[in-house]
């Protein structure tokens, strides 16, 4: 099939989400009770989540049916179109195949409502009238924020004060769509004005704006708390990616070698790779599945592998995670939605068992690759897909290097329309190339007082 955009029809939507629990060789550790280290059950989830989704947070059956409504809201965008990036392989001058799944044709223009319009309607669903969040570039935020809006839910936005002050249009489109959003750390929340109390200026981490969400939630009967990444039923929904990805390669009569996208708690990585790995696991293919991470926040490529909290105030359970710290403040680099200190334990235990892998980038360097894909490609891609798309270059470049000609797919997670003023700083050249010490990672990781997890 030689054509640039390959579709599918709106009746071939998924009928259900992937589990890949299900064919995980070693299950995720349990989560801790942070007093007594013991695991924890569902009831501990029941104050911040509707029951619905604590099912599918702790679920081992390997398909979960979309409801119909969830499926009929889709339509709005889904089946989002893959494409074959014709003009990026020209301007390489590789003989690698690259494709990229776009998933900034929804609404809120990126991949978020995939998980924010399930979450949504379980809550309503259960008759909650409120939900709180936390966002970092504003994309969870927004998406939340749509979803609330139609299902008649009010939404409460904490924001990363840097993507707060450096992304405004963000905030009005989650104004418009009805939500409230402040910027963290905030002085509404206990969280919030300890972080100030320590430091007035800080620029806040999608940690300290878990941190006021989960609080927030836990002190009113009506409200619940809504994660955009990390945790298992917010990978789950995602999956739809991968799994519409899957059929319309098969309709180009192809299959990746390689597939990538960008990575930060983890959702947008498990949405796109965790159906090829089904494939791996179950047909024994070898497709490399290869996360994507900041080099100013490299929690899977230098982090640690232990407990710690999901957040910077530990109000949550203790997690199984390569982490740098709960407490790690990451540099104001312009992907907010890849500063979070920790990643998710799926993809934490998917990492450990080294059944995928991991590759960091610098500030600048993704800029740079982000710019080679827009003037290649017409689309001017999100800060955080500009992680996917560096290292797909990489890839297609050894390709060149090998003489290999290989099949590679990355997740276009977002474009960054609502972005420009970090395009802006990088033509200015105020975008600096940044990477952590190693001193820098072992004085956050000393802090940690939460179990070690045998090797």
């Amino acid at each position: 099939m030689n054509t640039r955009k390959i579709l599918l029809e709106e009746s071939e939507i998924p009928e259900n989400w992937y589990n890949i629990i299900a064919d995980m060789p070693n299950k995720p550790l349990p989560p801790l009770h942070p007093g007594t280290l013991q695991p924890i059950g569902p009831d501990a989830l029941a104050p911040l989540f509707p029951e619905a989704l604590i099912k599918q947070e702790v679920t081992s059956d390997k398909w979960v049916a979309i409801p119909d409504e969830v499926r009929h809201m889709y339509s709005i965008w889904r089946p989002t179109p893959l494409y074959r990036a014709y003009g990026l392989e020209k301007a390489l001058d590789t003989p690698a195949k690259i494709y990229y799944k776009y998933e900034g044709v929804s609404p809120s223009g990126s991949h978020k409502p995939n998980t924010a319009i399930p979450q949504a309607y379980y809550n309503k669903q259960e008759g909650i009238k409120r939900i709180t969040t936390e966002t970092g570039a504003g994309q969870w935020g927004s998406a939340l924020s749509f979803a609330c809006q139609h299902f008649g839910i009010k939404c409460e936005v904490y924001m990363v004060k840097l993507s707060y002050q450096d992304k405004p249009y963000r905030k009005m489109m989650m104004n418009t769509w009805g939500a409230d959003v402040y910027p963290s750390p905030s002085d509404r929340t206990q969280a919030g004005r300890n972080i100030l109390a320590a430091n007035p200026d800080s620029p806040g981490s999608l940690g300290i704006a878990i941190s006021e969400a989960v609080e927030m939630a836990a002190t009113r009967d009506d409200t619940k708390y809504a994660l955009g990444s990390v945790l298992n039923h917010v990978k789950l929904h995602q999956t739809i990616i991968g799994l519409e990805a899957i059929k319309q390669l098969e309709k180009a009569g192809d299959m990746p070698d390689i597939v990538i996208a960008p990575f930060g708690g983890g959702s947008n990585f498990a949405g796109l790779a965790f159906p090829f790995l089904r494939l791996n696991m179950e047909e024994g293919k070898n497709i490399r599945c290869i996360a994507s991470e900041p080099a100013s926040c490299p929690k899977l490529t230098r982090g640690v592998f232990r407990y710690d909290f999901g957040d910077t105030a530990g109000m949550t359970p203790l997690l199984p995670m390569y982490t740098l710290g709960h407490d790690f403040i990451p540099a104001p680099i312009h992907a907010g939605g890849l500063r979070y200190h920790g990643a998710g334990v799926i993809v934490s235990q998917l990492l450990r068992d080294k059944l995928i892998e991991a590759q960091a980038h610098d500030n600048l360097e993704i800029f740079e690759a982000g710019v080679q894909f827009a003037r290649a490609e017409g689309i001017i891609p999100a800060p955080e897909a500009n992680h996917g798309i560096a290292t797909a270059i990489a890839e297609a470049k050894k390709c060149k290097e090998e003489g290999t000609s290989k099949t590679i797919l990355f997740n276009l997670c977002g474009h960054g329309n609502f972005d420009m003023k970090a395009y802006d700083d990088y033509f200015s050249g105020k975008i600096k190339q940044h990477e952590l010490t190693q001193a820098e990672i072992d004085t956050s990781i000393a802090r940690l007082n939460t179990p070690l997890i045998p090797a």
